[in-house]
This record gives C-alpha cells, structure tokens and sequence, in this order.
C-alpha cells in the first residue's frame, strides 16, 4: 500500500516540476488539444452563411452543370445536403458534424435506401410499388438511425438521405449510382468546410473519435488518508 502512495506521490511531484507553457499547460504532460478561443456571434454567423452558400453553390455547379451527371439525370444536388450544410457550417463543433458523421452517415443511409427500395422493386408490378413507397422509405430511414447508432455515424440529416432513395422519382430512377453521388457530395461538402471553417474557427474537433484528456483517477479512501497524513503509519 504504501509503495503505491509513495508512486502517486512522485508522479504528482514530477507532474509540477514540469514547465509552463504559455497557455498555462504543463510542457510534456499529455493533455487533449485545447479548443479556439470563442468567436464573437457576428463572425460565426458570417462565416456560417459564407459556408453554407459556397458550399451548396459547389455542390449545384459540380452536378447541375456537368454533362457526365446530366447525362445520367442525377439531380443538381440531393436535399437533405442542405441540412448537412446547417451542422457542417453553422455548428462545426457539434459531434454530428464531424468529418465520420457526415461521410458515414451519408452513405450508410443512401446504402439502405437503395437496397430496401430495390427489393421492393421486385414486387409484380410497377403500379404496386408505388403504392408502398411510403414502406420502403419508412424502413429505409428508421434502418438508417439504427445503423448509423451501431457505426457511431450518427448525422441526422442522412435520415433523408436514405428516404429520398425511395420516395423521391428522381433518385430512385438513378438506382445504384445514387452511391458514388452521395459519396461525391459528401467530400466536397467536407472540403469546402475544412477550406472555409479554419479561416477563423477550426474544423473539425476530430478526425475518427473525440480525444479524451487522461485524469488521474481518485484514490480509495485508505490511500487519501496515507497521503494526508504520513505519519500515522
């Protein structure tokens, strides 16, 4: 017992011997990077709006001006990126708008979509799938939430992303191919956001996972009394 309070104790001395850095961190102590300071409400607001405009406006120019995507009747952008651009440029610090969140769920979400709608599509007739759209796209969507849960993924706007698959006439007639348009759209929503969001914010918290500073964990009560008063042992 008294070998573990004799290593705290070191650890916690050596752990102030440590330098000061300027924003008052100890030098070589492993700690979780530490966040801008706030923006004024005015700047976040502006950079909001610049983002979600030249973002939205990227996407339109790369899929409604291009004969490669007309050609193929791939709509000029798909809606639910316009809820993307509300968290990917006005609350980049939320965890569900995070570079996994988006990119996952995305395409998650258009992957169920299609393939729910498919096996749909095997029905008889034309005239009853149509009839069951409103089934296929409740499934697609709900399967969505559950698997984006399950892949940490979760992006709220992707829940339409999987149910335009089916109800929507213009992506259900672009079948499997509405994939590599999903997964498109998400990068250069992603790209415009990392070009825009760190001009005077920064994008993103993280990458994979959010990075958790390491705390000592409390002692049991025996060893807080060792430690406060040595010399009763």
């Amino acid at each position: 017992m008294s070998t573990r309070v004799s290593h705290f104790q070191h650890a916690v001395t050596a752990a102030a011997l440590l330098p000061v850095s300027l924003d008052g961190s100890r030098i070589g102590l492993a700690t979780a990077p530490r966040l801008p300071p706030k923006q004024p409400d005015y700047i976040v607001w502006l950079w909001s709006f610049i983002g979600a405009f030249c973002g939205l406006s990227l996407l339109q120019a790369v899929f409604g001006h291009s004969h490669y995507f007309l050609e193929r009747g791939v709509p000029p952008i798909i809606a639910s990126y316009g809820a993307s651009a509300v968290l990917c440029y006005g609350a980049i610090d939320a965890p569900l708008a995070q570079p996994r969140a988006l990119m996952g769920g995305h395409f998650i979400s258009a992957l169920i979509g299609v393939c729910i709608t498919k096996l749909f599509g095997l029905l008889p007739t034309e005239h009853r799938l149509d009839q069951l759209r409103w089934l296929a796209g409740s499934l697609s969507a709900a399967t969505a939430v559950v698997l984006m849960q399950v892949t940490k993924t979760t992006h709220p706007p992707a829940g339409a992303t999987a149910l335009l698959a089916s109800v929507s006439p213009e992506v259900y007639s672009i079948g499997w191919y509405y994939l590599p348009v999903v997964l498109l759209s998400s990068t250069l929503v992603l790209v415009s956001a990392l070009f825009i969001n760190n001009i005077q914010r920064r994008y993103p918290v993280f990458w994979v996972q959010p990075v958790v500073p390491a705390v000592l964990k409390p002692l049991p009560v025996d060893e807080e009394k060792e430690i406060d008063n040595p010399a009763d042992k």
